[in-house]
């Protein structure tokens, strides 16, 4: 059992102003509200928090405004709301894991967490974040009911994933750069992933949006990959560089996109079973360090500063290219533009791509198409059901408080 529920009331009798910094060696467990309430005096808690699983209703944890640690519920199938008015700061990961009837989370003023691990939360609809988180490390959130991430609002951040959230419909963030990966999936089918301060990436996936903007997105280090959505069109005005595969795979409804000031692409250029579109343009592209796979329904491709393809170069259509073909048979044969195997052919009832698509799906042909894929993000911590509170700078009747366990 927690040390909690025998410190209470000698904490009590301190009053609210003797202790601002609690320290544990363990994880402590809340069994129930007046646990909660028994830390409310520790505006530092140094250690980390475990809703244990028994504990029903709604869990308040005003008072505490720094957790140095971790903050988690896991299969706590009786807890409905969790709040704080106070808390500003958690060190660690906030964890929040198949709690079933959750549907309150209300944190009026936390704006910096290291780790959000969100998953298997079916009651919870929207958040009450006033302030709202702005620096996360690792944010994951996935199979909720939320209909927005009003209240998320990142500045940075190291790894995005939002999967598998039905009812998700708006993610729009503030976010500059994101230095590992951000992959959006399967959320809801009508989701606007907007960010409109995003200038650099590492890894960036966007897979099932139905509006994906990034008008200030300069580069990236890695991969770009537009997988299986909504859109008719994408527009990247200022995007001059993609470090890995850029790729346009199954994009069903996508009439256009727009890449003005394109100049290189580090990895392979993937443009393949985008049933709608007939025209693809890279009007500044001079560089494709991979291999170009182009294959679908098109009839225009217009490549016109294109000086050098390392890797293989495949154009295939269902429709006459032989506009095309004519100019980069040239470029291949010729110039040495096209260093690597060559392929352009229209009028094809079954064009194919090279090989392994970017997101790991076969291009067998133009029927195929990308599949959603979804990961789980899983932790685990030692959870103690006994552990020692200390209170730093302990005197005078603090001295009492320790007596009762021993400590002098």
């Amino acid at each position: 059992m927690s040390a909690i529920r025998y410190i209470a009331p000698a904490l009590a009798a301190v009053g609210h102003a003797a202790a601002q910094s609690c320290s544990v060696s363990a994880t402590t467990t809340i069994q129930n509200g007046g646990d909660a309430s028994a830390i409310a005096s520790c505006s530092t808690f140094s250690g980390s928090i475990a809703i244990a699983t028994g504990v029903g209703g709604d869990i308040n944890m005003d008072g505490i405004q720094k957790i140095e640690g971790s903050l988690e519920a896991k299969n706590v199938s009786q807890l409905t709301g969790l709040s704080s008015g106070t808390l500003e700061v958690i060190t660690d990961s906030f964890t929040l894991n198949e709690v079933s009837l959750l549907s309150t989370l209300n944190f009026a003023r936390l704006t910096d967490v290291s780790k959000v691990e969100w998953e298997g939360l079916p009651q919870l609809q929207g958040l009450s974040f006033t302030t709202g988180l702005q620096m996360v490390e690792s944010l994951s959130i996935q199979n909720t009911q939320l209909g927005s991430l009003d209240g998320i609002n990142l500045q940075v951040a190291d790894t995005v994933y939002i999967a598998n959230n039905n009812f998700l419909n708006d993610i729009t963030m503030q976010l500059g750069n994101v230095s590992d990966s951000m992959v959006l999936e399967a959320n809801g089918l009508n989701v606007s992933a907007i960010f409109p301060n995003m200038k650099w990436g590492n890894e960036l996936t966007f897979r099932n949006c139905s509006q994906v903007s990034l008008p200030s997105l300069a580069t990236t280090n890695g991969s770009l990959g537009f997988y299986a959505n909504f859109f008719d069109m994408l527009s990247t005005p200022n995007l001059t560089n993609v470090g890995g595969d850029l790729s346009f795979i199954s994009n069903e409804d996508m009439t256009n996109f727009s890449m003005p000031q394109l100049v290189k692409v580090g990895g392979g250029l993937n443009v393949a079973n985008n049933t709608a579109l007939r025209s693809i343009a890279f009007p500044q592209l001079e560089t494709v360090v991979g291999a170009l796979d182009f294959y679908g329904n098109f009839t225009n491709v217009s490549l016109p500063e294109l000086s050098d393809v390392r890797g293989a170069f495949n154009l295939q259509s269902s429709r006459d290219i032989s506009e095309a073909c004519d100019k980069f048979d040239g470029m291949h044969d010729r110039s040495g533009v096209i260093k690597g195997e060559y392929t352009c052919k229209g009028a094809d009832p079954n064009p194919q791509g090279t090989g392994t698509l970017p997101d790991g799906t076969s291009d067998g042909g133009s029927g195929s198409s990308s599949s959603s894929s979804s990961s789980s993000s899983s932790s685990s911590s030692s959870d103690s059901g006994a552990s020692t509170l200390y209170i730093s700078g302990a005197t005078g009747v603090m001295g009492v408080v320790a007596a009762i366990f021993g400590l002098l």
